[in-house]
């Protein structure tokens, strides 16, 4: 269940109002020097794949690092809950707006990713540019990693985390084209969605700082 939430989390931050609308911008930087359309469908794919994989990398390495200092902290399990807890409400209500936290804001530039390894390392340094806008679900995931308490465990709850963003990533560019009215929604909803994003965040850092979270998970285990 705990890697279905990351999983999930991932995804709501790929569709979430900020990251959604530059995709296409993000896209267009990975086929800028193709000819061909059938060669810029081969480029694009395998350069998303190449940068999805990349910031994959950092964004586990920091699960490995937040199940290590829950490990650390095993003993302390309740008030780790409690400090995590709040910290996913506080982007909850960052998310709707009622406390605003600068950091969280989304970014507006991107690099040219001009080969596979450069779109990989384009990946791994763009995981630090892409927090302002999966910063409270990133945050809200490391979180829960933090509280498994276990290195392996929070690898594997940010490599869930990663596929939820990555794979819709993959497909986008896939069918990039068709995108248009699906990103001209998410514009004109721009409200409703973060609505919902800082509710769900709320729900589970409630879940989370009581410790009903966990006992629901043993339940599950």
């Amino acid at each position: 269940m705990q890697y279905f939430i990351t999983f999930l989390e991932g995804i709501i931050s790929f569709i979430s109002p900020c990251m959604l609308p530059l995709l296409p911008v993000y896209i267009s930087y990975f086929s800028a020097d193709s000819e061909s359309v059938g060669e810029k469908k081969h480029t694009v794919i395998f350069r998303a794949i190449a940068f999805v994989l990349g910031f994959t990398l950092i964004f586990s390495l920091l699960g490995v690092f937040a199940g290590t200092i829950g490990a650390l902290l095993k003993k302390y399990t309740t008030v780790l809950n409690i400090v995590c807890g709040l910290i996913v409400i506080l982007f909850g209500l960052s998310y709707l707006e009622i406390i605003p936290l600068n950091f969280l804001k989304g970014m507006k530039k991107a690099h040219k990713a001009t080969s596979i390894a450069s779109a990989f390392v384009f990946g791994v340094i763009y995981s630090i540019s892409l927090t302002p806008c999966v910063g409270a679900f990133l945050g809200s995931a490391l979180m829960l990693a933090s509280t498994s308490a276990t290195a392996l465990k929070g690898f594997i709850l940010l490599l869930c985390y990663s596929l939820g963003l990555g794979i819709p990533f993959i497909i986008s560019a896939v069918i990039l084209d068709k995108m248009t009215s699906t990103v001209k929604f998410i514009k004109e909803h721009y409200k409703t969605i973060n609505t919902v994003c800082g509710i769900f965040l709320i729900v589970i850092g409630m879940l989370m700082a009581s410790g009903l979270l966990n006992k629901f998970l043993a339940l599950l285990s």
